[in-house]
C-alpha cells in the first residue's frame, strides 16, 4: 500500500471564501515541499504498488516506438493537466486541479527532478476539448495529460493525445463510449467510473429506494449525458419501471419551458436529468413553474455536482437528489490527510466530486514515470512514452484515496462506489461542503 506524505501546508496558501464563482481568482500554488509523513521517505511505487527505482544508463538513443521525453539534468517532470477551469463548469476542473496540486506537493520530487503543472482549459465541450489537446500534443516536454474534465472534451481531445503518443488519465470524463473497445483511444484511460454503474446506481435509488415507477429523462445532447440517461433508462426498465418520456435539450437552451410542459403530460413521478450546471440550473427552476411538474422530485448527477449549480438553481435546489462518488468509502488518508490538506491549502472544503481521482491519476502517472524511465549519468532523464502507456495500463492493486485500482483492457481504471446525495441549503449555509451532504443511497 502506497504511504502518503504529509505535512502542514503553508497558511500562505489559504482562499477566501466558501464557494468558488463564475470570476474565480486564479489557483493558490501549493508548494511542492510541503507534503511528508516526516522520517525515512516512502520509496516510489509503481502503478501496481511495488517499489522500484529508475534504472542508471548511458545516454543514448530513444528506442521506444512512440518516441521519449528527454528531462535535461535539474530540469523538472513536466505533467498537464486539461481541465474545464474557467466558465460555467469551472469548479468541476478547479477541484481536479487542486487535487493534482496536492499530489505534486506530495510527492514533491520524481526521481530527484521537481514537478511542474501546465495545462489548458477544455471548456466542458467539444470544440474546448479540441483545441486543448492540439496545444498539449504539439508539447514534446510533457510525459503524460491528466484530463479530460467532461466527455464532451475527451471525444475529441482523446485521439489527438493518443496519436500523439502521449497518455492521458482522466479523473472524471465518465461516458461508456470512451472506453468502448470500439471506439476508445489507446492512450486514454480513466481513473473516475463508468456511467454504467452511475446509471444503475440512480435507478436502483428511483425504484427501490423510493419505490416509484414512472420517470421522464432529460439530456443535454453530450456524450456524458445521453449515456448516462441511456445507462439509467436500461437499468430501470429492467427493474420494471417505466420510462414515460425521453426528451433533449441543447446544452446553450435557456427556456426549458416547453421541453418541461411536453413532459408534464405524461405524468411522471421523478424527472432525472444529468446534465451540467447552467442547464441544470434552468431545468430546476423551471420545472417548479410547470403545472404537474412542481412537487415532482428532480435528481441531477455528478455533472452537477458544484457550487456554480447550487447558485444557478438557487432555492429550487432544495431537496433535489445527485448521485456522485460515495465519499464515505474513500481510505482513511482522504479524511485524515487529504481533505485537511486541502482546507490548509486553499481555505475550503472540495467544491465538487473529482479532487481525489485526480490526486490518484497523477500519483499513477508518476509511479510510471519511476518504472519506466532511464537515469542516464549526467542526472538527465529519459522517459519512453509507450512504456509510459504500458505501465498505466498494468496498474493492478494500486492503493489510492478512491479505493483499489486497477486497470482493465478498456481503461477503466476505477474502484467504483457510487451514492445518491441530497441538497440542503440549509447545510450548505453553515458551510457543509457538497461531499458533506446527506448521503440517501445506498442505506
Amino acid at each position: 500500500m502506497m504511504r502518503l506524505r504529509w505535512m502542514p501546508l503553508v497558511a500562505a496558501a489559504l482562499l477566501g471564501g466558501a464557494l468558488v464563482t463564475a470570476c474565480a481568482a486564479e489557483e493558490p500554488a501549493v508548494p511542492a515541499s510541503d507534503a511528508t509523513t516526516g522520517g525515512e521517505p516512502a520509496m516510489a511505487e509503481t502503478p501496481a504498488g511495488e517499489a522500484t527505482t529508475a534504472p542508471e544508463a548511458d545516454a543514448g538513443g530513444c528506442t521506444d516506438e512512440l518516441g521519449c521525453v528527454e528531462v535535461a539534468a535539474g530540469d523538472p517532470v513536466k505533467l498537464a493537466y486539461m481541465l474545464v477551469v474557467a466558465g460555467d463548469n469551472q469548479t468541476l476542473g478547479q477541484d481536479a486541479k487542486r487535487g493534482v496540486e496536492l499530489a505534486i506537493a506530495d510527492k514533491s520530487t520524481v526521481l530527484d527532478h521537481p514537478v511542474e503543472l501546465v495545462g489548458e482549459d477544455s471548456g466542458c465541450n467539444a470544440e474546448g476539448g479540441q483545441a486543448a489537446a492540439q496545444k498539449l500534443a504539439v508539447d514534446k516536454t510533457i510525459v503524460a495529460v491528466v484530463g479530460s474534465s467532461c466527455s464532451s472534451e475527451s471525444v475529441p481531445g482523446a485521439p489527438i493525445i493518443s496519436d500523439a503518443g502521449l497518455t492521458m488519465l482522466s479523473p472524471s470524463a465518465t461516458a461508456p463510449i470512451l472506453t468502448d473497445p470500439a471506439k476508445r483511444a489507446p492512450g486514454f484511460f480513466r481513473t473516475a467510473h463508468n456511467d454504467k454503474v452511475q446509471g444503475k446506481v440512480g435507478a436502483d435509488f428511483v425504484f427501490t429506494g423510493l419505490g416509484l415507477t414512472k420517470v421522464a429523462t432529460i439530456n443535454d445532447g453530450s456524450p456524458y449525458s445521453e449515456g448516462l440517461v441511456a445507462a439509467f433508462e436500461d437499468a430501470f426498465k429492467a427493474l420494471g419501471g417505466e420510462i414515460v418520456a425521453h426528451e433533449a435539450v441543447s446544452d446553450k437552451d435557456t427556456d426549458m419551458r416547453p421541453v418541461l410542459t411536453s413532459i408534464a403530460q405524461s405524468q411522471p413521478e421523478f424527472l432525472y436529468y444529468p446534465v451540467f450546471s447552467a442547464g441544470g440550473g434552468y431545468i430546476t427552476t423551471q420545472a417548479k413553474e410547470i403545472a404537474g411538474l412542481e412537487t415532482v422530485p428532480t435528481m441531477g448527477a455528478d455533472g452537477m455536482f458544484s457550487p456554480d449549480f447550487l447558485k444557478a438553481a438557487g432555492d429550487a435546489a432544495e431537496g433535489m437528489y445527485l448521485s456522485s462518488p460515495d465519499f464515505s468509502v474513500f481510505g482513511s488518508d482522504y479524511k485524515d490527510k487529504f481533505l485537511p490538506a486541502h482546507e490548509a491549502a486553499y481555505g475550503e472544503k472540495p467544491v465538487s466530486a473529482f479532487h481525489a481521482h485526480a490526486y490518484d491519476a497523477a500519483n499513477i502517472i508518476f509511479g510510471a514515470v519511476e518504472s519506466v524511465a532511464v537515469k542516464n549519468a549526467d542526472g538527465s532523464l529519459s522517459i519512453g512514452r509507450k512504456a509510459m502507456r504500458d505501465a498505466i495500463a498494468a496498474t493492478s492493486g494500486y492503493q489510492g484515496l478512491t479505493g483499489s485500482l486497477t486497470c482493465d483492457a478498456n481503461g477503466d481504471c476505477a474502484d467504483p462506489v457510487l451514492a445518491v446525495y441530497k441538497i440542503n441549503l440549509a447545510d450548505v449555509e453553515a458551510g457543509k461542503g457538497l461531499t458533506e451532504m446527506e448521503k440517501v443511497w445506498p442505506k
